[in-house]
């Protein structure tokens, strides 16, 4: 998907959250999906949904680093 194909997806498309992340994620990597891939910009708040996935566990991914786990949320083990 290059940079217009992104633009026509968003704009004849309700997109979810998540496909929406997606899409700005593309625009920021002109269009490169393997540029969204490899992404740098490990503090940016969009990071860990770049893929267009949701992450698998949150406590594990604020772990590593990938998310910055919000109040509410219980990362200890039980």
């Amino acid at each position: 998907m290059n940079t217009t194909e992104a633009k026509n997806y968003t704009e004849t498309k309700i997109l979810t959250p998540i496909q929406a992340i997606r899409a700005k994620c593309l625009d920021c990597c002109c269009g490169q999906r393997n540029e969204v891939k490899l992404c740098p910009c490990t503090d940016c708040s969009l990071y860990p949904y770049r893929m267009g996935k949701r992450p698998k566990n949150p406590a594990s991914a604020a772990e590593n680093g990938d998310i910055d786990v919000g109040e509410g949320i219980d990362t200890t083990q039980q």
